[in-house]
């Protein structure tokens, strides 16, 4: 192997390390920040962590953007939300069933099917996600959250807080730090995954879809793992829903608020399934409000799948 790309590899990965290092720092600062302000635990678990376990791949994409690398922008949301919804849950699955919350079963997935949705047809109707688009999913963003503040303050009432792990000092430099790694490591994952792709005659679409993807979407595989550990399994199918919807919203609202981002009429493909792998995973929670080790076993294989797909086309 050319030693440049050996360099490069080594980037990528340090960028990644970057990237789960400072997602993990923000998320600790910033729930921290929000038990002193005495903010609702489940409006920070809806919120912060989906958020923070989002800002790799808002790191990654945002910098895409502003260097010209639309098609990475895209393709590691799609890629991020499909190993979500495949590995994630699944590997989740596998290791013990996952209970549905009655919240994000009947209003969060559903939302997540109707944004995603709004996402193809947007790139249906122009071939391409313009900047007034990526506005209209930042103002349905904004509304998304206004809407959970509300709700959760009338279901749970302000005084459940959790204890602040980390003085508001403390929490603060978490948070610098934390967003210091997060942009580092995004300028490091695009620059090194850009420059291998090429190397090695790799399409940007397919190193979005599989390499930069899997790697920005570590931070929620751990997550998810970390709350299952703790007995907490229903975090999982919130912080998976929640990352989604912010990847969806944040991640690809910002980036083409930046720069409109032309589409290959192929990654209507991987929307689409990406609806189809939204509403499947919609239909197993409705089921029997669980995933159990059967449907964790039909989501892995489903990844596998399209993960051979994905390199064959390109």
């Amino acid at each position: 192997m050319d030693a440049s790309i050996i360099l490069q590899v080594v980037l990528l990965i340090v960028g990644f390390v970057f990237l789960i290092k400072g997602s993990d720092f923000f998320v600790d600062g910033a729930s921290s920040i929000a038990s002193i302000l005495k903010i609702p635990t489940i409006i920070v678990g809806l919120t912060i962590v989906a958020f923070g376990t989002s800002a790799p791949e808002a790191a990654v994409s945002i910098t895409s953007s502003l260097t010209g690398s639309n098609a990475m922008a895209v393709s590691n949301v799609i890629g991020s939300n499909l190993f979500n919804m495949l590995m994630v849950i699944g590997i989740a699955a596998l290791l013990g069933d996952l209970l549905m919350e009655k919240s994000v079963l009947n209003k969060d997935l559903p939302f997540l099917v109707i944004i995603t949705i709004l996402l193809a047809a947007f790139i249906i109707i122009g071939g391409d996600i313009s900047s007034i688009e990526g506005i209209i999913l930042l103002v349905i963003l904004i509304a998304y959250v206004i809407y959970l503040i509300r709700s959760a303050k009338k279901s749970e009432g302000s005084d459940v807080v959790e204890k602040p792990k980390l003085t508001l000092p403390k929490s603060i430099i978490y948070i610098v730090v934390g967003l210091a790694g997060i942009i580092i490591g995004g300028d490091l994952v695009v620059n090194s995954a850009s420059d291998i792709a090429i190397a090695v005659g790799m399409s940007e679409t397919l190193v979005g879809l599989t390499i930069v993807a899997i790697g920005t979407s570590l931070p929620e595989l751990v997550t998810s793992i970390t709350a299952l550990k703790k007995g907490e399994n229903e975090i999982v199918i919130g912080n998976v829903v929640g990352s989604n919807i912010f990847n969806i919203l944040f991640v690809l609202g910002a980036s083409s608020a930046i720069s409109a981002i032309p589409l290959d009429s192929s990654m209507l493909i991987d929307v689409v399934l990406m609806i189809l792998v939204t509403i499947l995973c919609f239909i197993f929670g409705k089921t029997q409000e669980k995933y159990d080790k059967k449907e964790g076993i039909i989501l892995v294989v489903l990844f596998i799948i399209y993960m051979a797909f994905a390199i064959m086309r390109n």
